[in-house]
């Protein structure tokens, strides 16, 4: 048993250079578009934000944590015969490696305790007679850039050819000896802004503990640091603010509208906007105000930040390591 969560929010400011880190299938691998051309933002779905914190916890944690509560439940598995197993078989695993025996009955609350992801984020499970669904203490919203995108259609070649070929003596070619021409969309240099929410009342539901809000701010930020993935570019974090609240049915919503990002949309959409860290600040005046205007309501306010990250305006909190997070 954990210590007891309060209800909170988070702010979490991330860049990422030469990649898009949420593709949209629709839009030919381009850059997800949810405000449309004019407006000029791109999107990170919420999915792919939990992705990042899944795959940074299975990686570092594939046996499940000392306390064998670490497992994750949305995950790619396969059985020892090669087939990709489903949820049944995702869950049973767990159990399995969690308490060391084999059962058949997936016992909700023993899967709560072993499954971080379904304590975290909630679940939906149905299988068979068996069904469950549960709503996760945590909700991250979407996550949008803080300005204008214009993503770059490149072009390369692939030096393997897709299937050997023969060479004659003669220099005649037969079969596939050329190599393949890719091509994808990148993004020269963004920055984003992804909030959540925090809810204690649904914590107590799910057994989610403050090491579990630790374990996920950690997987955050160095989720999106080991984040290895060519087409998802370098990415980086920069700026992580977690509001706890002592009301546990109070929050002050919409963390992301309180910060701007310097330079403005104008300087985005002109021949050289910024492709560098060192080119752009954060002006957080505005949350520090709203924050302090609310003072009473709050039980502590964590703030990690970049160090090579400008930021203007003051918010009162405590100052986290970054590379301890």
């Amino acid at each position: 048993m954990g210590t007891e969560i309060h209800t909170g929010e988070l702010l979490f400011v991330k860049s990422v250079k030469d990649g898009i880190p949420n593709r949209d299938p629709l839009r030919d691998s381009d850059a997800r578009r949810i405000f449309g051309e004019e407006d000029g933002r791109i999107s990170l779905s919420d999915v792919s934000i939990k992705r990042d914190v899944r795959d940074y916890i299975l990686a570092r944690y594939p046996d499940g944590g000392p306390a064998k509560n670490l497992f994750i439940f949305v995950r790619k598995e396969f059985t020892e015969s090669g087939k990709l197993r489903g949820r049944e078989g995702l869950a049973l695993s767990i159990l399995e490696k969690a308490y060391n025996e084999r059962t058949k009955e997936i016992e909700r609350e023993k899967f709560f305790q072993a499954a971080f992801d379904a304590r975290v984020f909630g679940v939906v499970f149905s299988v068979g007679g068996k069904a469950f669904n549960q709503c996760g203490p945590v909700q991250f919203g979407w996550a949008h850039s803080l300005h204008p995108v214009e993503t770059k259609y490149v072009q390369g070649t692939v030096v393997m050819p897709s299937r050997e070929g023969d060479v004659e003596l003669g220099g005649d070619e037969e079969g596939a000896t050329m190599g393949t021409i890719w091509s994808s969309y990148i993004c020269p240099f963004a920055v984003f802004a992804m909030p959540a929410v925090v809810s204690a009342p649904i914590a107590r539901d799910t057994g989610m503990s403050g090491e579990d809000l630790d374990m996920l701010l950690e997987a955050l930020w160095r989720g999106t640091l080991s984040r290895q993935a060519r087409g998802r570019g370098i990415q980086q974090p920069l700026l992580l603010i977690h509001v706890e609240y002592n009301d546990p049915y109070f929050r002050l919503g919409y963390l992301e509208e309180g910060i701007k990002l310097l330079p403005e949309r104008d300087a985005w959409l002109g021949p050289t906007p910024p492709t560098a860290l060192a080119d752009i600040t954060i002006d957080v005046a505005n949350l520090g105000s709203r924050l302090k205007t609310a003072a009473p309501k709050i039980h502590r306010v964590r703030i990690w930040q970049h160090p090579q990250l400008s930021v203007t305006g003051e918010i009162a909190g405590e100052r986290m390591s970054w590379a301890s997070a």
